[in-house]
């Protein structure tokens, strides 16, 4: 028996006590006809779809603005959410925007997202509606009081604000790039820079006015059906962003060049033979301790702001982080480091004593790494993906795993399970098919009723694999900065999936105890 199957007492949490399902789709793969997934009725149709078919949870990848190479890993800031997923049609009906301004949007790809084209497109009519308000701003919204929302925000709005309006106003230069006035919030306040672009960076905070006010109505049509939403907090913030830009002295940075002194990855693994060199800034954790993880409690209260759980990505970096020097091209010359550890989790459990997270513990699980995780009581992840083509004592085994476990056939930076199973060698496919008793000829649902069949008391499955796809579904490539997080869903296929499938899926919830609970009565809401 493996070590990860192996209980302890939770010492700190110990929320994950009830069998369930969920499936994994970031929102920007949603189908519609404005180029990207949105917060509109497509999104009301996908979660519809899940409560009809027994499921409990939906898991997101991280909502926050996305840089370059479009990754949600790596975004403008650790608070912000993504203005690409704002849903139009509310801003037509307001008189905001015009059908006619926003039907180009309408000649966009319907399969991949076009994240160049979403940025010439979609972005400017954003700021056009923002333009709008201005001229008559005694216009009711559906979102609340935009002021009330400010000052609720304030501790990360204004920094995030007058970040991105500086960052228009310098051509789009990285932040150590401007001039010396402009070189951090404390400096930009002080200076003139700050009035000049002072009409941009309220356009900034008034369209995550709009993000928030549209996910707030998401969030409470999921619970009125009963579905839990897991959100995903990067551990790392990007090096071009507000949070390091409000805050440099929380992060290992040259005090007078602000350039990295080492940066974040990963050592050489199975999915890279030269690791990943990700590039993201360190944490000076002293300075995060003497603060008693301040910046890490408020970041967290804004991922519990947006969902019911929150999985805090490569969690074994909070045991020992894998420091690059500055300037390497891969990541191989990087050597462990220890991180913050339990103190980390102390205080946050003592800042949020009822937070449900989820450690991501997947790679090099190290006695250290399985040991933090046991005494924090988080449940860990367990990817099907990996269990086979060895051993029986292989971790991810559904016969090793743990009650307080997550288990995937895969996760967002995997292959689909077809996909990865055509791709496979012929060892490890013979594994697959022993171990089930199946002919690999339907290797996608074989998965998905292995995961419900698992001991793991949560079962999440990627909604590529209920459709079946291939490695053209295959959602991102990690190490590959180019191409990814563009797949989308069609709207066809979501419906052949509830008419097809939800029967199926109930009936699987049914004999693996995974059914869901009986869901609030739903109130209506505004669009």
């Amino acid at each position: 028996m493996s070590e990860l199957s192996q209980s302890s007492p939770a010492t700190l949490w110990n929320w994950l006590n009830r069998r369930a399902a969920g499936v994994l789709l970031h929102p920007t793969a949603l189908p519609g006809d404005g180029g990207v997934g949105t917060l509109g009725h497509h999104l009301d149709d996908f979660l519809a779809i899940l409560a009809g078919a027994e499921f409990s949870y939906w898991q997101v990848c991280p909502l926050g603005p996305t840089g370059f190479g479009d990754s949600p890993y790596q975004c403008f800031s650790s608070f912000a959410g993504n203005p690409y997923l704002i849903d139009l049609a509310p801003l037509v009906d307001l008189r905001l925007l015009s059908a006619d301004a926003v039907a180009p949007l309408q000649r966009l790809n319907a399969t991949h997202v076009d994240f160049g084209a979403l940025y010439t497109e979609k972005r400017p009519l954003l700021f056009a509606a923002h333009a709008a308000w201005s001229r008559d701003r005694t216009l009711a919204l559906p979102y609340g009081a935009f002021n009330a929302f400010r000052a609720r925000h304030e501790h990360w709005l204004e920094g995030f604000a007058l970040f991105s309006a500086l960052k228009d106003h310098f051509g789009g230069a990285p932040w150590w790039n401007w001039p010396a006035d402009a070189r951090s919030l404390a400096a930009a306040k002080k200076s003139n820079v700050a009035r000049v672009v002072a009409e941009r960076a309220e356009a900034y905070a008034f369209i995550q006015y709009l993000f928030f006010g549209q996910w707030a109505r998401v969030r409470a049509r999921a619970a009125a059906l009963g579905i839990t939403i897991i959100g995903d907090t990067p551990i790392f913030a990007a090096l071009d962003s507000a949070d390091t830009w409000s805050r440099p002295e929380l992060f290992q940075l040259d005090p007078k060049t602000h350039a990295p002194l080492a940066v974040a990855g990963c050592p050489p693994d199975y999915f890279s033979a030269d690791g990943q060199l990700w590039g993201n800034p360190l944490y000076d954790w002293p300075v995060h301790a003497a603060e008693g993880y301040a910046w890490w409690l408020e970041r967290l209260r804004a991922n519990f702001d947006l969902c019911d759980v929150v999985r805090i990505d490569h969690f074994r970096g909070l045991e020992a982080y894998w420091s690059i020097p500055a300037g390497s091209t891969t990541a191989r010359p990087g050597h462990w480091v220890p991180g913050p550890r339990m103190e980390f989790f102390r205080a946050i459990q003592a800042g949020l004593p009822h937070a449900k997270l989820i450690a991501e513990d997947l790679g090099l699980l190290t006695p250290e790494v399985l040991d933090l995780r046991a005494a924090t009581g988080l449940p860990g992840m367990a990817v099907l993906q990996f269990a086979f083509g060895g051993g029986a004592d292989n971790f991810y085994l559904p016969h090793n795993v743990a009650h307080n476990t997550v288990v995937y056939p895969g996760t967002h930076d995997n292959d689909t399970t077809r996909g990865w199973y055509e791709s496979a060698a012929e060892k490890t496919r013979d594994h697959v098919r022993r171990y089930f008793r199946v002919s690999g000829d339907d290797i996608s649902w074989d998965f998905v009723r292995a995961a419900y069949a698992s001991t793991a008391n949560l079962a999440i499955v990627p909604l590529q694999d209920l459709l079946s796809l291939g490695s053209e579904a295959r959602f991102n490539q990690p190490g590959e900065s180019q191409g990814n997080w563009q797949w989308r869903v069609s709207a066809d296929q979501l419906a052949h999936l509830a008419a097809d499938s939800s029967g199926y899926l109930s009936e699987l919830a049914a004999l693996y105890g995974r059914n869901r609970p009986p869901a609030a009565p739903i109130t209506p809401h505004a669009t």
